[in-house]
C-alpha cells in the first residue's frame, strides 16, 4: 500500500521571550517519546543561563541535551536511527544551520527548532526568518506584555529598569532579570532610526 505521506520536514516554534517556546519544544519531545521515536536535542553553547547541559524552560520544565558550538557541529550525533532531532535557541546559531536542518529533513527526520524570532529592537532575528519560510510547520506563541496585558510580540531589554538604546549589541544573555515581553505599542527602543 502506498504511503501518501512521507517523513522528514522542519517545524519552527518561534515568538518573543517568555512566550513558552522552549515548554512547547519540550511538550513535543514528551509526546514523541512516548511514541518511541529516537530523538537527539540540541542547544548552543552560548545558552548557558540554567543549564550546561539541558534545555530548560522558565517554568522549570527540562530535558538533557547536546551542546554544540556550530550548527554543522549537529551533523557528528545523527545516526541512521534517529527518527527526531530538536534544537532550542535556534536564533544564536550560524547560517549552516539552515543547511543542516534542510538536509536532515530531507534525509527523512523531523527537525523540530524553537527561538526567537525578532531582536530586542523588534527585528527579524538572525536565521529565523529564513527557517520560517522553509519551515512546513510554524507555530508562532505570545506572551502577556508586561506593561498593559496584551498579547506580547516583543521582546524589551531593560538595563536598571530601563528600555536599552538600539546602538547596543544585539545579542545578551539573560531572563527576567534583562528582558521582559511587550506588546508593539508598549515596546520602547530609544534611538531607533525613523523611517517616516
Amino acid at each position: 500500500m502506498y504511503n501518501q505521506y512521507r517523513e522528514g520536514w522542519l517545524e519552527v516554534i518561534c515568538g518573543c521571550m517568555f512566550a513558552g517556546k522552549t515548554e512547547e519544544l519540550i511538550r513535543r519531545i514528551n509526546v514523541l517519546s512516548y511514541a518511541k521515536k529516537n530523538i537527539v536535542v540540541f542547544k548552543p553553547k552560548i545558552d548557558n543561563r540554567y543549564s550546561d547541559e539541558e534545555i530548560v524552560s522558565h517554568a522549570g520544565a527540562h530535558i538533557p541535551c547536546i551542546v554544540v558550538e556550530k550548527g554543522k557541529d549537529i551533523l557528528n550525533y545523527i545516526h541512521n536511527d534517529v527518527d527526531v532531532i530538536a534544537i532550542d535557541e535556534i536564533q544564536f546559531f550560524d547560517r549552516d544551520i539552515i543547511d543542516v536542518c534542510e538536509y536532515l529533513a530531507d534525509k527523512g527526520i523531523r527537525v523540530m527548532v524553537a527561538g526567537l524570532d525578532k531582536d530586542f529592537r523588534g527585528e527579524p532575528f538572525g536565521v529565523v526568518p529564513e527557517l520560517l519560510t522553509r519551515a512546513e510547520f510554524v507555530t508562532k506563541l505570545t506572551a502577556v506584555c508586561a506593561k498593559c496585558g496584551a498579547p506580547a510580540t516583543r521582546t524589551q531589554r531593560l538595563l536598571k529598569g530601563k528600555p536599552v538604546a538600539f546602538e547596543q549589541p544585539i545579542v545578551l544573555i539573560g531572563d527576567d532579570d534583562h528582558y521582559e515581553p511587550r506588546c508593539r505599542h508598549c515596546h520602547e527602543i530609544p534611538n531607533k532610526p525613523q523611517k517616516f
